[in-house]
């Protein structure tokens, strides 16, 4: 596949949190240890893949967090 030219570089997804999750995820941008060890040295067609594996498993967190069972707040909501 050709590579498609990109007018601007692709920014790294890093959010500053830097903590990884029971998987080896990073919890704030849900990358991999060797996606962030290795962002530099990725073409920007690599970093692009990598950025649509991300919010594939932002997807599938949100659909997991969906489905377990909600605890009450807190405070009840005055509304």
């Amino acid at each position: 596949m050709a590579e498609q030219l990109e007018f601007f570089p692709v920014q790294s997804p890093c959010r500053g949190i830097c903590q990884s999750d029971e998987r080896g995820f990073c919890r704030g941008c849900l990358r991999s240890r060797d996606e962030r060890f290795n962002w530099q040295k990725m073409s920007d067609s690599e970093k692009q893949d990598v950025l649509r594996l991300c919010r594939q498993r932002l997807m599938r967190r949100l659909r997991a967090n969906k489905s377990a069972p909600q605890e009450d707040p807190q405070q009840p909501s005055l509304f």
